[in-house]
């Protein structure tokens, strides 16, 4: 089988895996989180082998074409697959996967159709990155908002609800931009396939430019409304920190799809090439997302619950992503995406982190009652305590103590996200940071200085806030016990964690990666070629039916 053929397969292997789950009925929960978890990882071994494909190749191969229904490009639907898309499924299928098996310590029994909507959410992000035309973009964004709606819910409770009336309301205002957006597009170009959009756009008379470039606006605020920029992005800290923890982490590359649209489009529409229409909107995208970013570093400063602060997280990397887009440059585009995969790994492992954090705040034991007729004095009332001794705050003795295993676990785990969240050595955020600071010091223009300075506060406001969180829960004192901590919860974490440590061993042909995908991004007729060449198969003959 051609790895093209395989294409197709992460988009029908969640919905026939949804659908058959549907046909088990409410119970059987254990079938279903067998099903669920052998498709989820099935669907990431299809992507991780999509992406070794398309790097494997050059243009024009490196862009694997398929037409589901076998009809000739621009009528029929087209699904692609490059580097970018290649990226942005495997984060999909890594995070999920995560997410997933974390689910199944308790969360998956806390309401019904858990694993359908799981599955459905999957199809979404899926089909987003993989489509070519706006009308199954929207289609498959409206796929996985309906699935994130239902997941956000899961579990029920006042605060759910009233974080996802917010997250449904602003969202459905965001899909109602969109379909005015792809319609006066269509109404202009006559098309709804991007390549044949961005092949149109420079055969649109001036008398029309006008209206090309307001559908341009308003689905550009369609997809910077659902990648949280600011002030779009309200909703996001509290409708995150309410979800489940496996729910909130599929939310973390949830706006990355935002992010990905509006890439993937301003790329193919507005190149240098596009003549009056170059770069539009390049600056509102470069100082939209630096304000982004400086609003979601001082949330990250003044939260106070570690739901909230990874909330705000997601905000900054969506932010620091718009801002390097705006800017359009390769080698800051390349650090991007390479800061685009640390932080979306990062953010999903400190959602999941969130909820045993909470965790070890509520097992707090009651103190000990003193018996009234006990008058018998503290040890080292009226003396100083041994020189050899070391006590901590309560006077009990700290040598020899052991830190319980679960505890130990959370608090590493807890670091190492908050390393790679602040973009501090020697995680893979500070990788990426670095690429990016390195690709800003030459330039000149403001925003690009401005930038520079933000992501170092960033960093620096980052750090701050998670050492405060996690002094408030790790070295407080307080009578409390260990949290209980089950294999399919720490595994997850793990997981996620060590994928952060082998961004920073693979660093240089992850890097590598991303400028080649930057570089295909830089060349829009690279895609626009492919897709428009991609033939549909000959129809059989009679005789060979025969």
């Amino acid at each position: 089988m051609n790895a093209a053929d395989l294409i197709v397969a992460p988009v029908l292997l969640p919905l026939a895996t949804a659908a058959g789950m549907l046909l088990l009925g409410e119970q059987r929960r254990g079938i279903k989180s067998v099903v669920n978890t052998l498709s989820t990882a099935a669907g990431l071994a299809i992507a991780i082998v999509l992406l070794m494909h398309v790097h494997a190749r050059d243009a024009p191969s490196a862009y694997a074409v398929y037409l589901p229904g076998n009809w000739p490009v621009p009528y029929g639907i087209v699904l692609v697959a490059d580097r970018l898309s290649a990226l942005m499924m495997v984060l999909a299928g890594s995070v999920a996967l995560a997410a997933l098996l974390f689910s199944l310590a308790r969360w998956h029994r806390a309401g019904v159709y858990f694993h359908v909507l799981f599955q459905l959410q999957l199809m979404g992000l899926y089909g987003a990155f993989l489509t070519a035309d706006l009308f199954n973009l929207f289609v498959f964004f409206e796929v996985l908002l309906a699935a994130s709606y239902a997941l956000l819910l899961h579990g029920g409770g006042p605060e759910r609800v009233r974080a996802g009336l917010h997250y449904i309301a602003i969202n459905l205002f965001a899909s109602l931009l969109f379909l005015i957006g792809v319609a006066v597009l269509y109404g202009v170009t006559g098309t709804l396939n991007m390549a044949d959009i961005a092949r149109k756009l420079a055969l649109v008379p001036d008398s029309d430019r006008g209206l090309l470039l307001a559908g341009a606006s308003i689905l550009g605020v369609a997809f910077l409304a659902k990648a949280a920029l600011w002030p779009l992005n309200f909703w996001l800290p509290p409708a995150y920190a309410a979800a489940g923890a496996p729910s909130a982490a599929v939310f973390a590359i949830l706006t990355k799809v935002g992010v990905y649209a509006v890439l993937r489009l301003w790329t193919l529409c507005f190149p240098d090439s596009a003549g009056p229409s170059a770069f539009y909107g390049a600056e509102l995208l470069a100082w939209g997302g630096i304000a982004t970013l400086a609003y979601g570093s001082v949330g990250m400063l003044a939260s106070q619950q570690p739901g909230r602060l990874a909330g705000y997280s997601v905000i900054a990397s969506s932010g620091t992503l718009i801002a390097a887009i705006g800017l359009h440059e390769t080698a800051l585009a390349a650090g991007a995406l390479y800061y685009l995969a640390s932080s979306t790994l990062a953010g999903a492992a400190m959602f999941l982190l969130v909820e045993l954090l909470e965790r070890s705040r509520q097992v707090e034991t009651a103190p000990p009652q003193a018996d009234p007729g006990d008058e018998t004095l503290p040890d080292f009332v009226d003396t100083a305590p041994p020189a050899i001794v070391n006590l901590d705050d309560d006077e009990q003795v700290l040598i020899g103590r052991a830190i319980p295993a679960a505890l130990a676990f959370v608090g590493v785990a807890f670091g190492v996200c908050g390393l790679a969240l602040s973009g501090l050595p020697p995680l893979s955020g500070f990788v990426g940071k670095l690429a990016m600071l390195s690709a800003l010091l030459p330039r000149q223009e403001p925003a690009a200085w401005v930038l520079f300075g933000t992501l170092i506060a960033s960093g620096l406001m980052a750090a701050t806030a998670l050492v405060r969180i996690g002094i408030r829960h790790f070295w407080t004192p307080g009578d409390r016990q260990p949290p209980t901590l089950r294999l399919a919860e720490g595994l997850p974490v793990a997981a996620l964690l060590g994928a952060l440590v082998t961004l920073v061993v693979l660093g240089e042909p992850m890097l590598e990666y991303t400028r080649a995908a930057t570089d295909a991004l830089q060349t829009p007729s690279l895609y626009i070629d492919a897709v428009l060449r991609a033939q549909p198969l000959p129809q059989p003959t009679l005789e060979a039916a025969r």
